[in-house]
């Protein structure tokens, strides 16, 4: 087995010295939290008998003698999202699962699950990055009753897993797998699709045109098959032990995804006590956050995890930060072309060698952490294998050791690029986040006058009217957090890159986010600190010009120190009046509460001292 790179090693070593009094504490209080049997057996009578009221026959017998494990189900299904429409017969089939194990399972709650891809630029985006948090306090009240032993996270997309992990480590103490659902099949091929969306930028489709394309794209249960942030969800988290392997990519309605679904319910037994027991708090340990970053930038995954796994790791008493993403990034080469970062889905992906062959040759490599805890058992070598079924039965067997696809999917030994797909740039503007994996090298550096906007609409506007025909860096600004939830702006892609194919030098510049989806056109996003928050962003003019270089990881605005300081604070964020409808009001609590993007943006302390109630580290 390969030596770890030394990078990996020092990184590793600098976050788990950053975090070691919060890491120590949380696992104190999880360690506390544990009891050794089913934790119902410690209730009061009445408590117990409410446990069970809905329950007849031999479940409510065994929940009723408090003797064998309790199994929660928290899941966020919906038949309203493709990604989540399979789950709807999964409750059924772990019940009987997990009975068969020896245990019962209780459907213990539901969890909200919106579309990025249904709000995206409506006002019901700006209620997106939030229902992260909302996801994990509700995870938090679902497993709360204090029932179970194990739990089961039905959960897919965006937010969704990370609040199902951050509410979940939040009980630590109990054992925890993730449930996945597997893509929807290929249909209209992704470049085609983005043809035709920019067609119509350009006046030049309709909008039948456009909607047969996108129908003809998002056509079935399943995933969205490009590789945006729900697809780097799931190999995030089987890359950090939190899936069964082989899991990841296996499409719904097939006889492989029930078999997974149901092992799952079985191995949850298994894990929640004796030897084999596996509390969600011990897998997500330092070299499993390091891991996970790895296969986000080895894959070109979703920038919205520059947050949420920062966000993850502080709820597992995890300081994770933005420089740990850019020195992983500088030493981790990009494996896979995946669109938006290369014409393939993720159907091909898998096909090509998926998660496995990934996992294999970064292991080979000495990129990633072997000697981890997952819910397969001790070690990440498990997870080079792939489910398979065999005469009926769910086995294991090696993985590809090859690529089939070297277009789609390249080893470590020759990869398409030295380096990660994710770059931090820094300047007199504060810090952002760049995703060069599909933005060409000659595009990476952009030095053009300004053009300041705080909407999307008042940008389609401009570009309607022929005002952006040149070179130009669109500033978006308050769409951060604090300003309006941070919604994503990747709508912007198709007009900005008109621009960019008329031959001109364009870029963004935001405080809002673009995840996965974001592609050719470089975009310096996710800046802090926001513009909402007094940032250099809310002083930046027209006409102003900003550098941008993601090689060189710059990020400037060429105007004196002195003059920029001195000048107002433009354009406020929406005050809590006007940022009402669409249920906005109701989150208004946490733009109030909402940290910093690069600690997390998260209501609950990002990634500093004091985070869940840990202590802060002095001098700190």
């Amino acid at each position: 087995m390969s030596t770890v790179h030394p990078v990996i090693a020092e990184v590793t070593a600098r976050i788990a010295a950053r975090s070691a009094e919060t890491r120590s504490a949380y696992l104190a209080r999880i360690a506390a939290a544990h009891a050794e049997g089913p934790a119902r057996r410690g209730m009061a009578c009445s408590n117990l008998a409410h446990g069970f009221a809905g329950f007849s026959g031999g479940d409510r017998d065994v929940l009723r003698a408090a003797r064998k494990p309790g199994v929660a189900i928290v899941s966020s299904y919906n038949d309203m999202l493709s990604a989540h429409q399979p789950m709807h017969e999964y409750p059924d089939w772990l019940r009987v699962a997990v009975r068969e194990a020896g245990g019962v399972a209780q459907f213990a709650g539901g969890v909200p699950a919106m579309c990025d891809g249904i709000t995206q630029g409506r006002a019901g985006m700006e209620l997106s990055l939030f229902s992260r948090e909302v996801i994990a306090m509700s995870t938090g009240v679902a497993l709360s009753h204090e029932m179970f032993d194990a739990a089961l996270l039905l959960g897919v997309c965006d937010k969704i897993v990370p609040g199902l992990l951050i509410g979940a480590l939040a009980f630590g103490h109990l054992p925890a797998i993730l449930v996945p659902a597997g893509p929807m099949s290929s249909g209209l091929p992704n470049k085609e699709k983005a043809r035709v969306r920019q067609l119509y930028a350009e006046g030049k489709a309709t909008r039948e045109d456009l909607l047969d394309a996108e129908a003809a794209s998002y056509h079935s249960p399943g995933t969205c098959t490009f590789y945006g942030t729900a697809n780097s969800n799931q190999i995030v988290v089987e890359v950090m032990g939190l899936h069964l392997p082989g899991t990841t990519f296996v499409p719904p309605g097939t006889p492989l995804r029930r078999a997974l679904t149901e092992q799952a319910g079985r191995r949850a037994v298994e894990i929640s006590r004796g030897e084999e027991y596996t509390p969600i708090g011990a897998v997500v340990d330092e070299k499993a956050i390091v891991n996970g970053v790895v296969a986000l930038l080895a894959t070109g995954g979703s920038t919205n995890h520059t947050m949420h796994l920062p966000a993850i790791a502080a709820a597992a008493g995890i300081q994770l930060t933005w420089d740990d993403f850019a020195e992983l990034s500088a030493v981790v080469p990009t494996l896979a072309h995946v669109y938006p970062n290369g014409s393939a889905d993720i159907n091909h992906f898998h096909a090509a060698g998926g998660v496995q062959f990934v996992i294999g040759t970064l292991l080979d490599a000495g990129l990633l952490h072997p000697d981890v805890r997952t819910v397969a058992g001790p070690g990440l070598d498990r997870y080079r294998e792939e489910a398979v079924l065999a005469d009926g039965s769910l086995t294991w067997r090696p993985g590809a050791g090859e690529s089939v696809d070297r277009d789609v999917l390249r080893p470590a030994s020759d990869p398409f690029a030295p380096d990660g797909g994710l770059r931090m740039v820094e300047g007199n503007l504060g810090r952002a986040v760049i995703k060069v994996s599909a933005v060409a090298p000659e595009r990476r550096l952009v030095r053009a006058p300004a053009r300041v906007f705080t909407t999307q609409e008042q940008f389609a506007e401009a570009f309607a009217a022929g005002e952006l025909d040149r070179d130009v860096v669109v500033v978006i600004r308050n769409q951060g957090p604090m300003a309006n939830g941070m919604p994503e702006l990747h709508g912007l892609t198709p007009a900005l890159g008109v621009l960019m194919d008329r031959g001109h030098q364009v870029a963004l510049l935001t405080d809002g986010r673009m995840s996965g989806a974001s592609g050719k056109v470089p975009a310096a996003i996710q800046l802090t600190p926001e513009a909402a928050a007094g940032g250099p962003l809310a002083r930046i003019a027209d006409g102003d010009v900003v550098h941008l270089d993601a090689d060189a990881g710059e990020l400037e605005v060429l105007v004196d120190a002195e003059e920029l300081a001195g000048r107002e604070l433009r354009d406020g964020p929406p005050d809590e009046a006007s940022w009402t409808g669409t249920g906005r009001e109701l989150f208004a609590p946490l733009r109030r509460a909402v940290g910093p993007a690069d600690q997390g943006a998260s209501v609950f302390g990002g990634v500093t001292p004091g985070h869940f109630g840990v202590p802060a580290v002095p001098g700190a």
